[in-house]
């Protein structure tokens, strides 16, 4: 079987938002935020994995999409936490790095999709 970059990538990543989740509401007490950024941090992956499972290739894109869109969104949920002090620079910075990754790529497969469908 092919390795699937963007499945193993979001995978990891819903990963280290689960961690950042616990960590928020264990040791910052940060219940509503903390909440967004699991739900659109883990999503990402869950799409992708929907759209793996597509029966079409216009299915396959709007999972696809979904993620993207999942992924912008978890982007502004960190910055938001940078920006209130919940997480520090280094933390953002590590998390940040990634989610742009996984934009930068799901991007790419969009616009090649979209050239095919």
């Amino acid at each position: 079987m092919k390795e699937n970059i963007i499945q193993q990538k979001s995978f990891l990543f819903a990963i280290r938002i689960i961690n950042l989740y616990k960590h928020l509401t264990a040791k910052k007490k940060e219940f509503v935020l903390s909440k967004q950024i699991l739900r659109c941090g883990t999503s990402i992956g869950a799409n992708i994995e929907e759209s793996i499972g597509g029966r079409s290739d216009k299915e396959f894109l709007f999972k696809l999409e979904l993620s993207y869109k999942e992924a912008r969104e978890t982007i502004y949920w960190l910055k938001l936490l940078k920006e209130t002090d919940y997480i520090t620079i280094t933390e953002f910075k590590s998390v940040f790095v990634e989610a742009e990754e996984i934009c930068k790529i799901l991007a790419k497969i969009i616009i090649t999709l979209k050239g095919k469908i």
